[in-house]
This record gives C-alpha cells, sequence and structure tokens, in this order.
C-alpha cells in the first residue's frame, strides 16, 4: 500500500529521474486537452455539438465544402474515426456527403441550411473558452505558436524515421 510519497529507484535522486512524471511535456499536454474537453463539452451543450462534430462544423463554416479527405488533413482525424462521425453529423442533418462529380472516388461534404444555422449558435463559443482559459490574446497567440512549432517538429521527427504506422 502505498502513502503517496513520491519513491525513485536505488541510486536515483528524485531531482534527477528523468522518469518522473511531472517532467513529461505529453502529461502536461494531454492534462490541458482533457481540461478543455470538459470547458468544450459545457459551452458547446446548447449548440448540441461534440467537440469533434464542432471542429468540422468550424472547417465547413470556414471552408463552405471540402472533400473527406481534406477534412481528414485539417482536422488530423483517421478515415476510420472521421466517417462515422460524418455519418451521424449527416443522420442529424447538419451536413451531407456526396461524390464528386469529377472523381467518383472522392466525397465532398457541405453543411446543409441547419448546419449553416448553428454557426450563429456557436459565434459565442471562442469567446467562452478564451475567458475559461484564463489566457491574454498575446499568451494565447504565443502558446499557439509554440504548439504548432512542437506539432511541425514532431512530424519531421516522424518523417526523418521512416513510415509512420
Amino acid at each position: 500500500m502505498s502513502d503517496g510519497s513520491r519513491t525513485t529507484p536505488a541510486g536515483a535522486g528524485a531531482e534527477d529521474d528523468p522518469l518522473r512524471l511531472d517532467l513529461h511535456l505529453c502529461f502536461d499536454l494531454q492534462n490541458a486537452s482533457r481540461a478543455f474537453g470538459d470547458v468544450y463539452r459545457r459551452v458547446l451543450r446548447d449548440t448540441g455539438l461534440t467537440y469533434p462534430q464542432y471542429l468540422v462544423m468550424i472547417t465547413l463554416w470556414e471552408h463552405e465544402e471540402l472533400p473527406v479527405k481534406r477534412i481528414s488533413q485539417l482536422l488530423r482525424l483517421d478515415s476510420g474515426t472521421l466517417s462515422p462521425l460524418l455519418k451521424r453529423m449527416e443522420l442529424a442533418g447538419l451536413l451531407t456527403r456526396t461524390r464528386s462529380a469529377a472523381d467518383e472516388r472522392s466525397v465532398i461534404v457541405r453543411p446543409t441550411a441547419a448546419g449553416s444555422a448553428l454557426r450563429e449558435k456557436a459565434k459565442g463559443v471562442p469567446a467562452q473558452i478564451h475567458a475559461a482559459a484564463g489566457l491574454s490574446p498575446q499568451e494565447a497567440s504565443a502558446l499557439q505558436r509554440a504548439l504548432r512549432k512542437l506539432a511541425a517538429s514532431l512530424d519531421t521527427s516522424l518523417d526523418a524515421s521512416g513510415p509512420r504506422p
């Protein structure tokens, strides 16, 4: 039974143990992501959208129509995750999926009138999220730049190490 105190392997000081949880950037990112998810669930309640659905809708509101492949790239979602999500959103009347006349392998996604109308309800979401995050606009912008740099570095690292799994 643990008393909650921190233990380290024999010979390793707590200060120089690279396997301490509080030294893992990935853990802090995961915790921040989960906290964002919790706030988004509360803020999006009035829209009826889940966070992944919200991301799809803001992508469609920005671009009007997109091939599924492009949505997948923009949101970094694989087709096994995105396809069922789009199907549920289509059944809910938020978007349509149609085969491209130019390339039958491509499926084009467009918001429906109901999906477009939802944009008005969602306009306040970013301000509520920014307020909940407790960051100044400058801090939020700096954090976004740092996260984008981190993602680009990790992608470059993956590209350099060969094919992805």
